[in-house]
This record gives C-alpha cells, sequence and structure tokens, in this order.
C-alpha cells in the first residue's frame, strides 16, 4: 500500500522556513525541496561548510534575524523532509495528477503532492545598456551571493549602479569586507528620496539604516552619484570602467571611473513560473511593474492546492517573507479542516510593510525612460544574441502589441534562461514602442524547464509513487 501524499514546500528561504514550522507546529511532515546547498534563501544564504566568519561579518544588522531563522530550520530537520540541491523545473496543470519534476544529484524524478506551497523568491531584475554583458559585469544579487557563500568579492575595485536600498546596502558590506569601492551610483534622481522622510514616520530603523549606509560610504571617500544613466562599459575583454551620465542642475555631465567589476540591477523581480505551469491566474501589479499569481490575504491562488508566499508572491523583502509563509501554511491547515490560531495580527504586520514598501518605491523609482537612452545595437536578449533594434524591427514589421508574438517573430525569451533575464527588459521596450504601459503587453507564457537543465537528464526517472 503506498503512502498518503504529502504537502510539498518549494524553497527554504524565510517564506519556507517559517510555512515549515507551522505545519510541522500542526503534526504534518512536508517535504522542503530547496534549490541551494542550505537553507537560509538569497537573503541569509550560507556557506556549504563554515569558514570562521560571524553571524555579524556575514549579514550585518541582520545578523540575529539569519541566526535565528537558521536554528530554527536546524530544529525542524528531524521532522521535515529535507531536499536541498533540488530544482523543482515543472509542475503538472490542474487537469493532471499533482505532480512536479524534479532535478536533485543529476537524476530526474518525479514526486507528487497533496498541497503546494510556493516559496520560489526573486531575482533580479536587469536592464541592458552598452557593454552589460562584458565579463566582471554582475547583478547586485550575484555579488552579495559570492560575498556571503563564497566569502570573496567579484573584484578589488567595484563600482555598483541601479536602483533600490539593495544598491547602498551591498556596496557598504562590500566596503566592510575590505573591497575598494569605486562608486555607488543611483539611477534615481536625488529629488526622490524625499520620500524618506514620510517612510521614517513609519519604519525609522530602515531609513537609520539607509543613512547609516550611505553616510559610512561617504566617509570612505566613496563617490554617491544620484540621476545616472551608463553609457559604455570600458574594457576589451573585461571590465575596466565605465562612463556614464548624470543630470545636474546646469545639465548633463559625463563622467569615466576606472574599475574591475561592476555589479548593477534595477530592485528584484518576483519568480513566479512554476505558478504559471500550475495554472495560477495572474494580475498585474503596478507597483512591481510585473504579472503576479492572484492570492488572496492568507496566499491561497486561484488553483485550490497551491498557495504562494515570499517574494515569489510580490516583493516585500524578508520580515514580509517570513509571515506570508506562516499565512500560507494556516490557510492550508484551514483548508484541510483544522483549526488555526488567529492571522490577524499577522496580516496587519505584512500589511504594514507592503505599506512601507510602496514609499521605498517611490523613493527609487524605476527609469521608465531606459530605452530612450540606450543605443539601438546593444544586445536585449544575450541567449539569442537579439539586439534592441532588431526587437524594435520585429515590433515594427509585425505590427506587434503583445510580448509572446514578440517572442515568436524576434526569438526573444526563447534562450536557456527562458526569457527569466530578458522578459522585463523586453516588455518595457513593447510598451515604451507602443506606447502603453507595462501590463498591456501581456506577459511571457512560462515554459518548462525554468531553469536550465543538462541534456539526457532523463534517461532515468525515477518516480515515487504516493497516492
Amino acid at each position: 500500500m503506498s503512502e498518503p501524499l504529502q504537502p510539498v514546500i518549494v524553497g527554504a528561504g524565510p517564506a519556507g522556513i517559517r510555512a515549515a514550522e507551522r505545519l510541522v507546529r500542526a503534526g504534518l511532515r512536508p517535504i522542503v525541496l530547496d534549490e541551494g546547498q542550505r537553507a537560509g534563501g538569497q537573503i541569509y544564504r550560507r556557506p556549504l561548510i563554515d569558514d570562521g566568519r560571524s553571524y555579524q561579518s556575514r549579514y550585518g544588522s541582520e545578523a540575529g534575524r539569519a541566526k535565528k531563522l537558521h536554528e530554527t530550520f536546524e530544529a525542524l530537520l528531524p521532522e521535515i523532509d529535507y531536499q536541498p540541491e533540488t530544482l523543482v523545473w515543472n509542475i503538472s496543470a490542474p487537469e493532471r495528477r499533482n505532480q512536479l519534476d524534479i532535478l536533485s544529484g543529476g537524476v530526474h524524478r518525479q514526486i507528487g503532492f497533496s498541497q503546494l506551497i510556493l516559496c520560489t523568491g526573486a531575482t533580479d531584475r536587469v536592464l541592458p545598456f552598452p557593454g552589460w554583458t562584458t565579463p566582471g559585469v554582475y547583478t547586485l544579487g550575484a555579488s552579495q551571493t559570492a560575498l556571503k557563500a563564497q566569502g570573496c568579492t567579484i573584484g578589488d575595485r567595484v563600482v555598483f549602479m541601479g536602483s533600490g536600498p539593495l544598491l547602498y546596502l551591498v556596496a557598504w558590506q562590500y566596503m566592510k569586507a575590505g573591497a575598494r569601492v569605486q562608486a555607488v551610483l543611483d539611477t534615481a534622481p536625488l529629488a526622490s528620496k524625499r520620500h524618506l522622510l514620510s517612510l521614517a514616520v513609519h519604519a525609522p530603523r530602515i531609513v537609520a539604516l539607509g543613512l547609516f549606509y550611505g553616510l559610512q560610504l561617504q566617509l570612505a571617500g566613496v563617490k554617491i552619484r544620484c540621476g545616472v544613466r551608463p553609457e559604455a562599459v570600458l574594457g576589451k575583454g573585461r571590465v575596466e570602467g565605465l562612463r556614464f551620465r548624470r543630470r545636474t542642475l546646469k545639465g548633463d555631465v559625463v563622467e569615466t571611473i576606472a574599475c574591475d567589476a561592476l555589479a548593477y540591477g534595477f530592485a528584484l523581480r518576483p519568480e513566479t513560473q512554476l505558478a504559471d505551469l500550475a495554472g495560477c491566474r495572474f494580475r498585474f501589479n503596478e507597483r512591481d511593474r510585473v504579472w503576479l499569481p492572484e492570492r488572496d490575504t492568507m496566499g491561497r491562488t486561484s488553483r485550490p492546492d497551491v498557495y504562494v508566499a515570499g517574494d515569489g508572491s510580490g516583493i516585500a523583502g524578508a520580515d514580509a517573507a517570513e509571515i506570508s509563509g506562516e499565512l500560507a501554511a494556516a490557510a492550508l491547515l484551514q483548508d484541510m479542516g483544522q483549526r488555526s490560531a488567529d492571522t490577524t495580527r499577522l496580516v496587519a504586520a505584512r500589511d504594514a510593510i507592503l505599506r512601507q514598501r510602496d514609499i521605498l518605491e517611490r523613493a527609487f523609482p524605476f527609469p521608465d525612460d531606459w530605452f530612450e537612452t540606450v543605443p539601438e545595437e546593444t544586445m536585449l536578449c544575450r541567449c539569442e544574441e537579439i539586439t534592441i533594434a532588431e526587437g524594435r524591427r520585429s515590433i515594427a514589421n509585425g505590427s506587434v502589441t503583445e510580448i509572446n508574438r514578440l517572442k515568436a517573430l524576434s526569438r526573444v525569451g526563447m534562450g536557456r534562461c527562458q526569457g527569466r533575464m530578458c522578459s522585463a527588459a523586453t516588455a518595457e521596450l513593447l510598451s515604451a514602442a507602443c506606447g502603453t504601459s507595462a501590463g498591456a503587453v501581456g506577459r511571457l507564457r512560462a515554459q518548462a524547464p525554468v531553469k536550465p537543465i543538462p541534456l539526457g537528464f532523463g534517461a532515468g526517472v525515477e518516480t515515487e509513487t504516493r497516492s
């Protein structure tokens, strides 16, 4: 007789850990599938083997939260089925049996689930500019991963560029790690920072930390510039510098700065491909400029057995992710008919964080004029080597107004990353060409595999038969 299906949690970051904790307290034994080597997610990422660094040196002001979350997960290990280094690359549609396709240790397996909590997190949102594919150019998230997980920096003389609170945090972390931070180049105008005054009323700790990071960077001699637009990455075969333009009261000023690495990003973009493959309905979110799975306040989606939590359901940060993970697990338990503790306090705390996030987005606005300043020959889709000019020709020649039609005509988004890196930029390019909002051009339909998998992986398929 086969074993009954178990609830499955995808992701072991803040949301996944709190979801697992809530289910275990209710007497369930969930399966936790984690693409990472150790639990913690991107924000609280750990090295595979402890390298002697303290929590304080690795996580700074978030050391206490990181340590508590890691200890919580370690205590859960006897009560859960934890499977690290496991990629969930496909999920069955609602009309089929509840089944996940996973890749672990080079072996393809299929496992069933009774309910599914997707805690898939987020990735960097990137926009193209001349030289962005040059070796030595990293995303902000990748540069932070190198520091936390490998204990190394991406270069000796590093420039940080983009927009969002992560920009200043990572620059400060690199400075504390001993790297020479050449500059912090904020694409948002200086005037937008006035919104931080209203944020200080609701979240003084966040604003105080931001001011602390900025002041320490300036005292160390780091150049901080606002209203920046990159013009070119300098160097042949590797990063040797960056030329950029910034807006001042006296007009535009062009500057050049030497560096051997560049980290950049424009806030975060939720990873929603699995929710799409599961058949969940989506709705466009104006603040994040992205399509998100529809969900109620607890994390229920339009598919009765699928729940979403954390940044994969909308960008709100690690604290909100912990809360939403607990809420999704509570919703699952309620739907099973189990009594659950009152969640009113959790919902109120999460909603307060979301309101703070709205203010932060106004302080670090998205550069919606980006494609007015980027040259036509700039690469748009690096996988398929499609330039902005080629994308615009496809739009014009095909009278394209929808992003999947543009994909079919140009091959943008057909490469190894399945549009994970270029879809946001492509939507912005198309909306700018059509004179519409990013939401009006639709979204790229998710395709399996959601991340690259090796050829020939399916030579032997192991199926876990549980009913």
